[in-house]
This record gives C-alpha cells, structure tokens and sequence, in this order.
C-alpha cells in the first residue's frame, strides 16, 4: 500500500514564521518535507534552510525535493541527521544563527509506516524507537520490565488514558507467560484489560498507549523542552518560532514555555489563542483535528534571562 503524508497547517505555519528572503530557517522536524517545500520554495536565493531529522530517510526525502530547484534559485540548504533537542549544538557547528524555526511535532505516515512498531495497524516489532533497538530503550523494554504501578503512572501521566492501572494489571499478567514483543501481541494485551464497549469507539484502544510509549522510550517531552529552549536563546529580535502539537501534553509544555518566556521579556505572543486546522482540512485528514499551532516572536522588551528547562511540569 502506498505511503501517504498530509503536512498539517502546511501555509499557515509558513505564513506565521513571516519569512524574509535571507533568513536563516531551521526546519527541525524534517518529516514528510512538506513544510520543508513551502519553506524551499518561498526563501529567497540570499537565504539558509536547515532541515534536521532523526530519521536518515527524512533526509532523503528532503534532498529529492532540493534536487527539484535549480541550483542557481534556490537557498543554501544544509540537511542534518539529528535530534531537535540538539538545535543549539547544531547551529554550532553549522556556525549559524536561526532567525526563523519551525517544530513540527506530530507523526508522519512515513514514519508510522517505517516498521519499528508505531502503529498498532501492522504487526511489527515492538521498538518505538529511531534509535538503534539493540542499545536504545524501547517499548518492549518498557512494556516487559517496568512495574505493574510504574507502567500504570506511564500510560496515565504520557498517554491520559483512563484506563490506565487495568491495562498495566493486563500487561504484567500476560508477560509473566511471555513477553510481549509485538505490536500486535500489545494490542491484545490492551484490550483484554479494558470494558468491551471501549473496543467500540472511535479512537482506538490502544491509541493511548501506543502515545505514551513511545514518548517514554524516545523521551519526547525533553526533546520539546531542550529544542525549544535552545530556539527561545537563539533566535536573535524579529526572529519567530513556531510550534505545532498534536496533543494536550506536547501543547502544555509548549503554551507553558512562550508564556514564561514572555513574562521574561523575551518578546511576545503572536497570537493569544493557537491556531487550528479548518474545518476543510479536518474533514479531508483527520489527524489534523487535534494540531495547534502556537508562534512566539523575540523582541527586546528586556535583557533575555536564562529558562530554566527543567522548570516546566508536564501538567499545567
């Protein structure tokens, strides 16, 4: 079957950035490339596009697209294999600085497709992780070694799912006769500890769990903190960094760190309330109807003082 990404608040994300033609504009989150097109396409020649991926493949996809602009009417584009979370040291060793950036946080269909166990649709191996499954920490490692009451406080605090102690009294029960080490194999694991009705709805009854994994095993939340921090010291007056989320968490953590950062005197909220997909785009990819989009703009109202990264609670 073929592999489908609709890029999510695609024009208006661009739009909010407010590009000039010789900004430097960091793409943290490669993905599908979609944004990374529209922001090709809108820089001028005098401009720097920086696209970042964890996953090498997200590379490829973006260099196909560069290959597309002639040489001579295109930006200077540098695409790097790594995590958001290490924007500033990247930007080090690009010896640049980011006057635009963009984080996209959700998933797309490539990655959902990629086999490493983040969609409970395929049965694949239980990884969640872009990391080597050998030496990082994945779902299955979570699923199969954490306690029944640390399991619980996972799927409840990640994935706000309700029934969160009944699916981890369901998971432990089953991997004391074997682990579990399929998607599939977690699925059935979900369901036999939940109500029969719950297998009934609209959302899915793994969808929440599945959520919390694999925030846990590629430790998302400090990803979002750490990029977004490290953007908020970057990016120099009249710069703006704009950020979309898929989930309540992400979005906290996000609404929480513009805030406070204003109240900082770092510089101002584009707009008080963040923007959502329209009507017409839910209707035709509904997994745009839980995107936001919230843009901060550095100003100089007063010196910039230090964020304390680790300062932000998961709730809010």
């Amino acid at each position: 079957m073929e592999v489908r990404h609709d890029t999510v608040l695609l024009q208006e994300s661009v739009d909010a950035l407010s590009l000039h033609a010789d900004d430097v504009v960091v793409d943290a989150t490669l993905g599908g490339a979609g944004h990374f097109r529209l922001l090709l396409e809108t820089l001028g020649k005098e401009g720097t596009l920086v696209g970042i991926d964890a996953d090498a493949e997200a590379l490829v996809r973006a260099q196909a697209v560069v290959n597309e602009v002639p040489e001579g009417k295109r930006p200077d584009v540098r695409l790097v294999n790594g995590n958001f979370r290490d924007l500033a040291e990247i930007m080090d060793e690009q010896k640049l600085t980011p006057t635009k950036v963009l984080f996209d946080l959700g998933w797309s269909g490539f990655q959902l497709a990629n086999g490493r166990g983040f969609s409970f649709r395929a049965d694949e191996p239980l990884h969640m992780t872009y990391g080597d499954p050998e030496t990082a920490t994945t779902a299955g490692d979570l699923v199969n070694h954490l306690s029944e009451e640390s399991l619980a406080d996972l799927l409840w605090s990640l994935g706000e799912e309700r029934f969160a102690r009944k699916i981890a009294k369901s998971i432990v029960d089953i991997r004391e006769e074997s682990e579990i080490t399929t998607t599939h194999e977690l699925v059935a694991a979900i369901e036999a500890g939940v109500p029969t009705w719950y297998t009934h709805r609209r959302l899915h009854p793994a969808t929440k769990t599945f959520q919390a994994l694999r925030i846990a095993a590629n430790d998302e939340l400090g990803a979002i903190r750490e990029g977004v921090g490290a953007a908020l010291e970057r990016v120099p007056e009249g710069g703006r960094i704009a950020v979309i989320t898929f989930h309540s968490i992400e979005d906290r953590i996000v609404k929480n760190m513009f805030r406070d950062a204003a109240q900082a005197g770092q510089g101002t909220l584009v707009s008080r309330k963040p923007q959502v997909p329209s009507p017409e785009e839910t209707k035709a990819n509904p997994r745009a109807r839980s995107a936001k989009l919230r843009v901060f703009e550095v100003g100089t109202t007063a010196p910039k003082k230090s964020i304390n990264l680790h300062s932000f609670p998961v709730y809010a």
